[in-house]
């Protein structure tokens, strides 16, 4: 689906992803690698194909898009290094001519050098590209730029004729800012109840459905 925002154009994807053309920028937000092998550790049992199913939307992503940039706002990984994240620098690998963007989030906890080693350039607060301030979590104050977050998994509530209702990921776009639903499917969903001029794009198995 396309959408105009501040002017410019972004493609929103079904695979939880936003393309912006002009800056040719792929998007995302909350991948958590190293979900699964962190929650294993700790005996909980998770199977390792999650994180790599992910790897696999991403990649199909970037065969579609062809960025020159990939940007991840926050919560890259989910803690430190472990099993999984060897498994992302090997996948890492395969696209050695894409720029990898990051602004930390609260999970973000690796080393200096190994954001160095695995071709991540790290932003600790917020990378500026008129008119989009990038952050991990949303602003808590309005100025002049439009600021796209993520942090909080969004979700909306869509209901049915019959007193059906059914919670999907979405992205949310309000006034001042918006926020990108998490890129894992391994995440819960943060159900945002709409305001007077809200915009909240539903995320499908199919396509992506305006509500």
């Amino acid at each position: 689906m396309q959408i105009t925002c501040r002017g410019e154009i972004l493609i929103l994807s079904k695979e939880r992803a936003i393309y912006w053309p002009a800056q040719e920028m792929l998007f995302i937000s909350d991948l958590h690698i190293g979900k699964p092998a962190h929650f294993r550790k700790h005996g909980i049992q998770v199977p390792s194909t999650i994180g790599d199913q992910d790897l696999t939307r991403l990649k199909g992503l970037i065969e579609q898009y062809h960025p020159k940039k990939l940007l991840i706002t926050g919560d890259l990984f989910h803690h430190q290094l472990n099993s999984d994240i060897t498994v992302f620098s090997q996948w890492r690998a395969t696209f050695p001519d894409l720029k990898f963007l990051l602004i930390k989030g609260n999970h973000d906890r690796l080393l200096i050098k190994d954001y160095k080693d695995l071709g991540i350039e790290v932003y600790e607060k917020e990378l500026i590209c008129c008119p989009f301030r990038f952050i991990h979590d949303r602003p808590i104050a309005e100025d002049e730029y439009y600021t796209i977050s993520g942090h909080i998994h969004p979700g909306v509530t869509v209901y049915g004729k019959a007193r059906q209702r059914l919670s999907l990921p979405c992205f949310y776009f309000g006034a001042s800012y918006a926020i990108l639903p998490a890129f894992s499917a391994f995440t819960g969903l943060s159900i945002l109840k709409p305001q007077q001029g809200d915009r909240f794009y539903a995320i499908t198995p199919g396509h992506i459905v305006e509500v």
